[in-house]
């Protein structure tokens, strides 16, 4: 696990949902070469399988930002990165960064970093009260549009604003940026000619869209320091199994997610 509490102060802290995304696509599109972006940024080459703190975008976003990241997918009481400090949790440990805080965006503020959110999905657009409670978590934050599920080039609309403000920002301030990808998240058949619904064909294609985007990211935050990363996706989806499509339910294709965490050195 990674000394959480050590990086806090020293180290950037990059968080990138990848919306949707189940495990299984990701592993499958891992494996047959189609993210070879990624592929060098995972340690040991691989994902982890985990479980999903939520089976939507809202619930699991709320769940991440109070320190309930994706869990590792097997028994145990498994010592979390961030944690807000209260009693009786059995997840907390001597490398877990705690906040007296409501959320870790408020806590990583009050400790001095710069809080960016570009957002992707709906409940990050900032257009209804609701839109704006996960955005309003942050100093600064972002969408239109051209970020959202609708556009073909979100991702690299997203990297390329995120690269703008990351340059924009004096170096000796930590900087704590959220990313939300919508590109994986319904509709994903525009990423596969021909396909008439979404699958999980549908959805490595979208991840392998992301996968040729997301570098400029990684280079922009090497270019500034170490960096504490961290990719999951907030849920997955059905494409069909049991009868079950799309999320909000239980099913394994919505509570298993791919996650990994890493350290990024400086360049």
């Amino acid at each position: 696990m990674i000394r959480a509490a050590e990086c806090v102060g020293s180290h950037d802290i990059l968080l990138v949902t990848l919306d949707s995304l189940r495990y299984d696509v990701a592993a499958t599109a891992l494996a047959e070469g189609c993210t070879p972006n990624l592929a060098r940024l995972l340690p040991g080459g691989t994902w982890e399988r985990r479980h999903a703190p939520g089976s939507f975008t809202y619930a699991a976003h709320q769940a991440i930002f109070a320190g309930f990241l994706p869990t590792p997918a097997e028994p145990g009481a498994h010592p979390r990165l961030f944690a807000l400090r209260f009693e009786g949790s059995r997840t907390t440990g001597p490398d877990t960064a705690v906040f007296d805080a409501p959320d870790i965006v408020s806590g990583l503020f009050a400790r001095g970093y710069h809080t960016l959110c570009i957002g992707g999905v709906g409940f990050f657009n900032k257009r209804t009260p609701l839109g704006r409670v996960l955005p309003d978590l942050f100093a600064e934050s972002h969408w239109h549009g051209g970020f959202g599920v609708q556009a073909r080039d979100s991702t690299a609309a997203q990297v390329g604003f995120a690269v703008e403000r990351i340059a924009a920002l004096e170096l000796e301030r930590r900087l704590f940026l959220f990313l939300n990808v919508s590109a994986t998240h319904h509709p994903t058949r525009v990423y596969l000619p021909g396909a008439a619904r979404e699958s999980a064909a549908t959805q490595a294609a979208a991840l392998a869209y992301a996968d040729g985007a997301l570098p400029p990211l990684f280079a922009a935050l090497r270019a500034r320091g170490p960096a504490l990363c961290i990719l999951c996706a907030d849920h997955g989806t059905a494409f069909g199994e049991d009868g079950y499509r799309g999320h909000r339910l239980a099913h394994p294709t919505v509570w298993d997610v791919p996650y990994a965490e890493f350290i990024q050195e400086a360049a």
